[in-house]
């Protein structure tokens, strides 16, 4: 993307080489057609020098985005983790603790109740640390993203 200080660079440089056509031009008119085959190659090898730095920049520019690009999307899910399947697995687990809670608060009380919810968190916390490791460090994907 063009931003305002790159087209004016630019046309700095444009500027440049026009002007040192331009001395060129007049160079080839004080030397006279002896030296035609010099001053052209001299022209030609600026002109070859900027744009090599023009390709440099953007090649340059082009590997930077495409490892910024790689680096955010090592943090996302696998393809194979959608926020669909998250929120299924999040269903399914309240929807089975719903009689797992009944029969054992049934057989065993409070106690079985309590022990059995701890299960279904800690299931569910394993699932949320498969999916980002990043949860137990304490630098969790706080981007605001949304899947």
């Amino acid at each position: 993307m063009n931003t305002p200080d790159s087209r004016n660079a630019s046309l700095k440089k444009d500027a440049d080489l026009r002007e040192e056509l331009g001395v060129t031009v007049r160079a080839r008119g004080e030397l006279g057609d002896d030296y035609d085959s010099a001053l052209v190659d001299s022209f030609l090898e600026k002109v070859e020098r900027r744009i090599d730095d023009a390709v440099d920049r953007r090649v340059r520019r082009q590997l930077a985005e495409e490892r910024m690009e790689s680096a955010r999307g090592a943090r996302r899910p696998k393809d194979a983790d959608t926020w669909t399947q998250r929120f299924g697995f999040a269903v399914i687990s309240l929807v089975l603790a719903m009689p797992l809670s009944a029969i054992s608060g049934a057989l065993a009380g409070i106690g079985g109740t309590i022990a059995t919810w701890v299960g279904i968190v800690g299931v569910n916390f394993a699932q949320a640390v498969r999916l980002n490791p990043d949860l137990l460090s304490g630098r969790g994907d706080r981007s605001g993203r949304q899947d």
